[in-house]
């Protein structure tokens, strides 16, 4: 299979190293200062810029009639754009806030954990993300959906908010900056009797890597939109 790059920064050259070692081709490399250098005839995009770019990224590819596998977080108020250049150049898109295959099990776990936990009015509930300086958007997008898994069954919380707050209708996500650290997820229910906590904590970005480079070979020959949990058939 041959695969577009776009990005060409840390989790870029993971996942070309993954790629490789799975027997596939490096179509072309798109990163800054390269311009708009989309590969006519790659078999897949596997996309992860910054979050300004990643809607011109996508719909480029998709224009030129390459499915795009995105794991750039931080854009998402402008999916339906995406979807709709989708629809319209009957073309090929998967998203996913998080690639690891730990990390979305960890999402289906949160979902349960918060249907145990809906008559238990008496636990505070925050979420907890840690990652390497480098990483532009606050909270991560992987926090997002943890938090957005959290208030889909829990009845009293409205919405999430990324700094300190009183109020019973936010869930708290605190966001912590350190090096080096590929990312720790982590949620808590807190209560003057006991603490009931899970964690997720990446090792290296191969994870990530790994997922993504498999999602890019189940992406052939399909059409539309699709999630992780298409994938996984959770």
């Amino acid at each position: 299979m041959k695969i577009l790059l776009v990005g060409y920064g840390k989790m870029g050259k993971t996942i070309e190293k993954i790629a490789t070692q799975r027997g596939h081709t490096i179509a072309g490399r798109v990163d800054i200062g390269s311009g708009d250098a989309i590969v006519p005839g790659a078999d897949v995009a596997i996309e992860f810029t910054q979050p300004g770019a990643a809607v011109g990224n996508i719909t480029k590819c998709i224009v030129a009639g390459i499915p795009v596998v995105s794991g750039t977080t931080g854009w998402l108020e402008k999916i339906g754009e995406v979807k709709t250049v989708v629809e319209k150049n009957d073309g090929a898109f998967f998203y996913a806030s998080n690639y690891s295959l730990g990390v979305n099990i960890f999402f289906k776990m949160n979902e349960y954990l918060a249907k145990l936990m809906s008559a238990q009015d008496n636990y505070h509930v925050s979420v907890d993300e840690t990652h390497h300086t480098q990483k532009k958007d606050a909270p991560s997008g992987t926090a997002i959906t943890i938090a957005e898994g959290i208030i889909r069954y829990l009845p009293w919380k409205r919405s999430w908010i990324n700094e300190p707050s009183d109020s019973a209708e936010k869930l708290v996500i605190n966001s912590f900056r350190v090096d080096p650290a590929p990312g720790t997820h982590s949620v808590k229910y807190k209560s003057a009797i006991d603490d009931i906590e899970i964690i997720h904590t990446a090792h290296s970005r191969e994870g990530f890597a790994l997922g993504a480079v498999l999602v890019a070979e189940w992406m052939r020959g399909r059409k539309g939109c699709f999630t992780m949990d298409d994938f996984l058939s959770f």
